[in-house]
């Protein structure tokens, strides 16, 4: 894999570039759908809100919707044990909320009305924010861990990978168990070959990244 080094801005604008170069979504529909994905220590939310700030700034509407708004309850995820890695390969994430209320508002014939985020894990509880209004021609965003390997409608998708060494570093101390699960998705999701672009960020402050395909 031949990386180039690029600043976050950069990659920001080249992704809006290609945004701009398909106007459409897929099957013809108003909306496009970019998903960022990578481990909690990747930072997706960095490249999200630079490309949300890069959107804006060229007249594009954008929702972006953090995939930690739709944890499932405490109830759920915690139903093996608080460090069960099958449980949160396959059942911390409501995919089920994210389609229903996220990627079917987007699809050709969806209403636009998305809804940025269901759970607070913190309270764990209901967030009840209102839904946002995507216009036609809008993008929307969503970033956070695990995405690929869903079958979710992206039009663009990022990865954002760190290498074992790094990830171990950069993930806290409480959340070290997760390690053998983002190993097996990238050995059985394979995210590298699923992404339009891969980012390398060991060192958060010189990404690398491969381009964009032609």
């Amino acid at each position: 894999m031949q990386l180039e080094a690029i600043t976050w801005q950069r990659m920001a604008e080249r992704l809006a570039g290609r945004l701009e170069d398909r106007s459409e979504g897929p099957g013809g529909g108003p909306w496009q759908r970019v998903g960022i994905d990578g481990a909690p220590a990747a930072g997706t939310d960095v490249l999200a809100d630079r490309l949300a700030e890069e959107l804006r700034g060229r007249g594009r509407p954008v929702v972006t919707v953090p995939a930690d708004g739709f944890l499932r309850p405490a109830s759920l995820r915690f139903e093996f044990g608080r460090q069960d890695v099958d449980a949160y390969l396959a059942g911390w994430y409501d995919t089920a909320a994210l389609w229903r209320e996220v990627f079917g508002p987007t699809d050709p014939d969806g209403t636009g009305r998305v809804l940025p985020d269901l759970w607070d894990p913190a309270t764990d509880r209901a967030t009840r924010s209102p839904y946002v209004e995507l216009p036609p021609g809008g993008v929307l965003i969503v970033h956070g861990p695990l995405l690929f390997g869903h079958w979710f409608p992206f039009d663009l998708g990022v990865h954002i990978r760190l290498s074992p060494g790094a990830l171990a570093r950069r993930t806290e101390e409480s959340a070290r168990w997760t390690l053998p699960a983002f190993a097996r998705y990238e050995a059985e999701t394979d995210p590298v070959g699923l992404a339009d672009a891969v980012v390398r960020a060991d060192d958060p402050r010189h990404p690398a990244w491969t381009g964009l395909a032609d």
